[in-house]
């Protein structure tokens, strides 16, 4: 691993984390179209900038901490569910392809604790931190905010351009998929 890719890498991931943490933070001043065009735009952004972060492991538990507290995760959930409304709703295929229910403002605000957690810990300011805040990252990268944000930038098209989407394009044995 090369440090110094590392280190250009999270800082840039760093911007990206900060920039989404403080839009969601003031959710409750955006109507729900801006905050869907807001999340169509950062989400590839988010992903491709934890995708170039080379994966590290944790190497000091002392360092694992969480910051966003159950309080500021239910204030950002409860707005953006209660600004996407209906369009909040949303299913998925689970790893035994059945179709489970799944919720932006769940995801959403996911994302924004991984991100915020992040930002917190690297800027601790100490080697060990940083370390550990690039691990949890991209840890949490592969198996929790990086699919919950996949799936919700699907759900964010299909509502921003759900008029323009031909049905017949799904259509899979005359079994429609949206």
């Amino acid at each position: 691993m090369n440090n110094d890719h590392n280190t250009k890498a999270a800082l840039e991931m760093l911007t990206v984390a900060n920039e989404y943490c403080l839009f969601f933070e003031k959710a409750e001043s955006y109507d729900t179209m801006d905050i869907l065009l807001y999340f169509q735009k950062i989400a590839p952004l988010l992903y491709l900038k934890a995708s170039l972060m080379d994966p590290l492991p944790a190497n000091d538990d002392a360092f694992n901490e969480r910051y966003v507290t159950e309080e500021q995760w239910e204030t950002i959930f409860k707005t953006l569910r209660e600004k996407l409304g209906s369009g909040d709703q949303y299913y998925i295929h689970d790893h035994n392809h059945d179709s489970v229910e799944a919720s932006l403002s769940d995801n959403m605000a996911d994302i924004y604790q991984d991100m915020k957690d992040f930002i917190m810990l690297y800027q601790k300011n100490n080697e060990p931190a940083r370390h550990n805040a690039i691990a949890n990252l991209t840890d949490l990268f592969r198996w929790r905010w990086g699919p919950a944000l996949i799936n919700a930038l699907g759900a964010v098209h299909h509502l921003l351009f759900k008029e323009d989407i031909s049905p017949d394009l799904f259509q899979n044995e005359g079994e429609s998929l949206i």
